[in-house]
C-alpha cells in the first residue's frame, strides 16, 4: 500500500486536475493506494474569511460562497464528462447548502466559535476530493471516498485538536480490510473529536492526514505531490541554479523544513519519520523530475552540506543588564513567559558573561512578547538590574544544513567569510547541539544575496558565472563585445570564468537577456528590435535583477551614466569605465565614488581613462601600496591630445587633424569631450 498526498497548488484548476489524475492511475497500477487531497489552492484562506465576515454580521460572505461555488462549478464542466458530472454537481449543491446553513447561523448570531470556525473550514476538502473521486471513476479506476473525520479521531483541546492514534490507526486499519476499491480518496486537514464535531489538524493538516494513513496502513512509501522539485539546495527563486536533492534524512530534512523550506511541515510527517517509513517529495507539474527522497538511512554522497534554507519576518528580542550576571533563572523565566503566550522561540543566543540573551521570534508576536517580558520582569526593571525588553524587526535566519556538518571543518567559517565578502552584517549567530545546522541573522534585504554568496560557496560551479552589462555600442563597444565572444571559451578553460553580457544598449535601445545574449541577438537588437531606451532604463533594469557578480562597463561620454556610478556601485555592482567624466567632475562626487567602492567592497576601474589604456594607474596605485609616492607626473595622458599635439605643426589645418583623429578612433565620437578636457 501507498499514499499519494496533493497539496493545494496540484489542485489548484482542471488543467492541474488532469495531470494529478494521470499521476494516480499510473501510481494505482503498481500498488493499492490511498489518496490524500487538499482544498483547491487558496480554498481555505477564503473559507475562514467567510466565516468570520458571517460572525461580523457582514453579508459579503454571500458572495464568497457564491465565487466558491462559481469556481468549484467551472472545474466539474471541465474535467467531468455530462454522465459523471450531474451526480457531482448534487453532491456540491448539498455541500454548498450546509454551508450556507452553518454560515447564516453566525451571521445571525454575530459570533462564530472555534467549533464553528473549523466545521466551515474543513469544507474545502469535502468539495476537492468528491471532484477527484468522480474524476477517477469517470476514467475507469476502481475508486471509493471516504470521509476523514470517520477515521482520525481528535481529542479537542487548545489550540489545536491531538490526535488520539490509538483509535486513529484502529480505524484506519478497519477502512482498509473493509473497503476493496483500488483507489481510497480521503480528505485532508479534517478529523472528528469525541463528540463527533468536525476538527480541524492545522497548518500542514493534509501532510499529517497522509501520514496517519500511511502509518496506520504500514504503508511502504508517503509520496508528497507539490509544486516544486522536491527539496532544494536553496530557494530557487533567489538561486536559480539551485538544485534538487535525491536524497535526504529525516533529520537534515526537518532542519531545512524548520528554516523556512515549506515542502515538508515538520510536525505533521513526525509519524512516519518514527516509524521509518520514507517520503517522496514530487513535483506535479514535472512528475518526471528526479524528485526527492527522504529516509532514514540516504546513501552517503560527497556533499556534506544539504542546503541552505531561510525564514523571514524575523523579530529579535534583546535582554541585557548588569542584573543578569551570576543569578540563575532569568532565562527561564523568559522562555516561560513566551510559552505562555504561546510564542514559538525560533533561534536563542546568550553572551558568555550572561549580561546579554538573545532569542528570535515571528514578527508578528513581537509586541506581545515585549508587553509579557517587561510585565514579568517589572521588578528587575524597576531596580535597573534589567533593561526593559529590546525588540528589533526586519531580520532573517540563514541556516546551513548537513548531517555530517559535525565532520565537516570550517563550514561555519566558511558561511560567515562568505556572507562577510559581501559586506553583509550579520546580526546574531547560531548552531544546534545536533551539529545539523549553522545559522545567522540578517537583515531581510540582505537575503537574497547572502543565499547566492552561501550557495555559491558551496554548491557553486567551479567554473565563475560573470554577467556583463554594457552601456554604448560604438566603436569602442563593438571591439569590446567581439572580443569578449572570441576569447570566452579561452576564459573558461584558462581562468574558470564564464563570461556572458547579460544587458547591452546604445543611445536608442536595450536588451537583456539573464541568461546570456549571442552575438546576433545584440545587432538585431540594437538595430531595430530592442526595447527603447528611455530615462534611464537600461541601469534601472540592470539594478532590478542584480545578476550575481555583475560588471557595469561604460563606453560611452554620457555624463547620465557617469552620474549614476553611485547608485550601481551602492547595488554591490562593479563599474568599469572609459567614460573619464565621473573622474573629472567635482572632487566630491569622485570622493563618493572612491567611498562606496572601498565600503561596499566593490571594484571601480577606469584604466582605459588616461594613458591610451596603458597601464598607467595601476602602477600608480601599486607604488602607493608600497609606499612610493609619486612626487610629479608629466604627461600628456589624453590620447586624443597627444595625437593631435604630435601632428600639429601649423602646416595641417587643426581641424583636419581632429578628424583624422576621430576616424582613427582616437577621439570620442563628440572631440568636444577630448578637446574641453572634460574627457581626458
Amino acid at each position: 500500500m501507498q499514499v499519494l498526498k496533493f497539496g493545494g497548488s496540484s489542485v489548484a484548476d482542471a488543467s492541474s486536475f488532469r495531470r494529478v489524475l494521470e499521476i494516480i492511475r499510473k501510481a494505482s497500477e503498481k500498488d493499492r493506494t490511498v489518496v490524500v487531497a487538499s482544498a483547491l489552492s487558496g480554498v481555505t484562506d477564503t473559507l475562514i474569511r467567510t466565516g468570520n465576515l458571517a460572525g461580523r454580521g457582514d453579508t459579503l460572505y454571500l458572495e464568497q460562497i457564491n465565487d466558491l461555488e462559481k469556481r468549484h462549478r467551472t472545474v466539474t464542466e471541465s474535467l467531468l464528462p455530462p454522465d459523471f458530472r450531474h451526480e457531482t454537481d448534487q453532491i456540491l449543491s448539498q455541500l454548498f447548502e450546509k454551508l450556507r446553513d452553518i454560515c447564516r447561523g453566525a451571521f445571525l448570531i454575530r459570533e462564530i466559535s472555534p467549533a464553528t470556525s473549523d466545521l466551515i473550514a474543513g469544507f474545502g476538502e469535502l468539495f476537492s476530493t468528491r471532484i477527484l473521486e468522480a474524476a477517477c471513476t469517470s476514467m475507469g479506476m476502481s475508486c471509493r471516498w471516504t470521509d476523514a473525520r470517520e477515521i482520525i479521531r481528535t481529542d479537542r483541546s487548545i489550540p489545536l485538536p491531538v490526535v488520539n492514534q490509538g483509535v486513529t490507526y484502529r480505524n484506519i486499519r478497519e477502512m482498509l480490510r473493509s473497503n476493496p476499491a483500488r483507489i481510497i480518496i480521503v480528505p485532508g486537514f479534517i478529523a472528528s473529536d469525541t463528540e463527533g464535531r468536525t476538527s480541524t489538524l492545522g497548518r500542514g493538516g493534509s501532510d499529517y492526514t497522509a501520514s496517519l494513513i500511511a502509518v496506520g496502513g504500514k504503508a511502504r512509501m508517503l509520496w508528497i505531490w507539490t509544486d516544486v522539485d522536491g527539496m532544494m539546495t536553496a530557494d530557487p527563486r533567489i538561486v536559480p541554479d539551485a538544485r534538487t536533492i535525491e536524497n535526504i534524512s529525516y533529520k537534515e530534512a526537518l532542519e531545512i523544513s524548520h528554516f523556512g523550506a515549506r515542502v515538508v511541515y515538520p510536525p505533521t510527517i513526525q509519524p512516519v519519520v518514527a516509524k521509518g517509513i520514507p517520503i517522496m517529495v514530487k513535483n506535479t507539474f514535472n512528475p518526471d523530475g528526479p524528485g526527492t527522497l527522504i529516509e532514514q538511512d540516504p546513501p552517503v554522497g560527497n556533499e556534506k552540506i544539504r542546503g541552505i534554507s531561510g525564514s523571514n519576518r524575523i523579530a529579535l528580542l534583546s535582554m541585557e543588564g548588569s542584573g543578569m550576571v551570576g543569578i540563575p533563572g532569568y532565562s527561564s523565566r523568559l522562555f516561560n513567559t513566551l510559552t505562555q503566550q504561546q510564542i514559538n522561540i525560533i533561534l536563542i543566543t546568550q553572551a558568555s558573561s550572561v549580561h546579554t540573551m538573545l532569542v528570535a521570534i515571528e514578527e508578528k508576536d513581537a509586541e506581545k512578547a515585549r508587553q509579557a517580558a517587561d510585565e514579568t520582569f517589572a521588578y528587575e526593571i524597576s531596580l535597573q538590574k534589567v533593561e526593559p525588553l529590546k525588540v528589533e524587526s526586519g531580520f532573517s535566519i540563514i541556516s546551513l544544513i548537513g548531517d555530517d556538518m559535525k565532520n565537516q571543518s570550517g563550514a561555519g567559517g566558511r558561511m560567515f567569510e562568505a556572507i562577510g565578502r559581501r559586506n553583509i552584517t550579520i546580526r546574531a549567530i547560531a548552531q544546534g547541539s545536533s551539529e545539523k545546522n549553522v545559522s545567522a541573522v540578517v537583515s531581510t534585504q540582505d537575503v537574497p544575496e547572502a543565499i547566492r554568496a552561501v550557495h555559491d560557496e558551496f554548491f557553486g560551479s567551479p567554473v565563475k558565472q560573470v554577467s556583463l552589462f554594457i552601456a554604448g555600442w560604438g566603436n569602442v563597444g563593438k571591439s569590446l563585445t567581439s572580443m569578449i565572444f572570441t576569447q570566452r571559451q579561452h576564459w573558461i578553460t584558462r581562468e574558470g570564468i564564464a563570461v556572458h553580457i547579460a544587458g547591452i544598449c546604445n543611445s536608442k535601445r536595450v536588451v537583456v537577456k539573464k541568461e546570456g545574449l549571442e552575438e546576433e541577438d545584440i545587432q538585431t537588437a540594437l538595430c531595430g528590435n530592442g526595447t527603447p531606451n528611455i530615462n534611464g532604463s537600461f541601469i534601472d533594469t540592470m539594478l532590478e535583477i542584480n545578476l550575481r557578480n555583475s560588471i557595469f562597463i561604460d563606453c560611452t561620454p554620457d555624463r547620465y551614466l557617469a552620474a549614476r556610478y553611485a547608485d550601481i556601485l551602492s547595488s554591490k555592482i562593479a563599474v568599469v569605465t572609459c567614460n573619464k567624466i565621473a573622474n573629472s567632475m567635482d572632487m566630491a562626487y569622485y570622493k563618493k565614488l572612491r567611498s562606496i567602492s572601498l565600503r561596499e567592497n566593490v571594484p571601480f576601474l577606469y584604466e582605459t581613462n588616461a594613458g591610451a589604456a596603458l597601464p598607467v594607474i595601476a602602477v600608480i596605485r601599486q607604488m602607493n601600496r608600497c609606499g612610493d609616492t609619486p612626487l610629479r607626473v608629466e604627461a600628456c595622458l589624453s590620447g586624443t591630445l597627444n595625437y593631435i599635439f604630435s601632428q600639429y605643426d601649423g602646416t595641417i589645418p587643426f581641424d583636419d587633424i581632429v578628424r583624422e583623429a576621430s576616424r582613427l578612433g582616437y577621439a570620442e565620437p563628440d572631440p568636444f569631450n577630448d578637446l574641453s578636457g572634460k574627457d581626458v
